[in-house]
């Protein structure tokens, strides 16, 4: 069985006594692709921010690399959600990614260090096929092209989990494809655990090992085609839920719409 990176064990988390979800049970592995999915509103972020150690859980106990989350941590590569990229500015790509290297220690000094850090910044460029885009400045990108360049910055210091906050969000269909290609051959290729928080299922169905669903005030996790299904998801929600398929795999999934008017889109 491949090294476990995280587990939650009857997991919950509360804003101002408010609890967000309760009695989550999960177990990343090393090189598995997981999607984290649900509807707005529904704590997927949360999640994230339990893993990175920037909340703490209100109930039950999580652990990351064998110990409680915590933050800094180098092991993790972080995509939020929403990054702020001014038209205007002149950074080029490849200097944003090679300060995903250096982080929070002072800039390299030494002929060797700075060698090891350009080598690294192009490295992850690469590995995202952004390389052609190492000199170019970040407000001149596309949406798609800056999400490589930020999991390109992620990637640099060679992290053994990846997370993806909403990578897709802003990508046409194409775009979204594309993306999730690249993300799972550097699952494959670096054996690097990967969460990714997506809205829509569809472009990342076909390449993931779990799902985590987050709804109603409680997760699922699982295999997809365990999770994924009309039973399991009726019974989180609590209200009626159907999961159609068409004839390419592709999913739609209808009802389940809370008090507040929240569903599963």
């Amino acid at each position: 069985m491949p090294p476990e990176i995280a587990r939650a064990d009857h997991l919950e988390v509360a804003y101002k006594k408010h609890v967000v979800w309760s009695d989550a049970n999960f177990r990343i592995n090393r090189g598995e692709f997981v999607a984290v999915i649900g509807p707005n509103g529904a704590g997927k972020t949360t999640l994230f921010r339990l893993l990175l150690g920037l909340v703490r859980p209100a109930g039950g106990t999580v652990q990351v690399f064998g110990a409680p989350p915590r933050r800094g941590n180098s092991k993790i590569g972080y995509v939020p959600q929403s990054h702020t990229v001014d038209t205007d500015t002149n950074v080029e790509a490849d200097q944003l990614v090679r300060l995903g290297y250096s982080g929070n220690n002072l800039p390299s000094l030494t002929l060797g260090k700075i060698r090891a850090e350009r080598k690294a910044s192009e490295d992850a460029l690469k590995s995202v096929g952004a390389t052609e885009l190492g000199k170019k400045p970040l407000g001149s990108l596309s949406g798609g092209e800056l999400q490589r360049i930020f999991l390109a910055e992620a990637l640099v210091g060679n992290p053994e989990m990846l997370l993806l906050d909403e990578p897709l969000a802003s990508l046409d269909l194409r775009r979204a494809e594309e993306m999730v290609q690249v993300v799972n051959g550097l699952v494959r290729s670096r054996d690097v655990a990967t969460l990714l928080v997506a809205h829509d299922i569809n472009p990342l169905i076909h390449h993931l090992d779990k799902v985590i669903y987050v709804a109603n005030g409680r997760v699922a996790t699982g295999l997809p085609d365990e999770v994924l299904t009309t039973a399991r998801l009726t019974e989180l929600y609590g209200l009626p839920v159907e999961v159609l398929r068409d004839s390419r795999g592709h999913m739609a999934i209808i009802g389940g719409e809370t008090p507040n008017g929240r569903g599963p889109g």
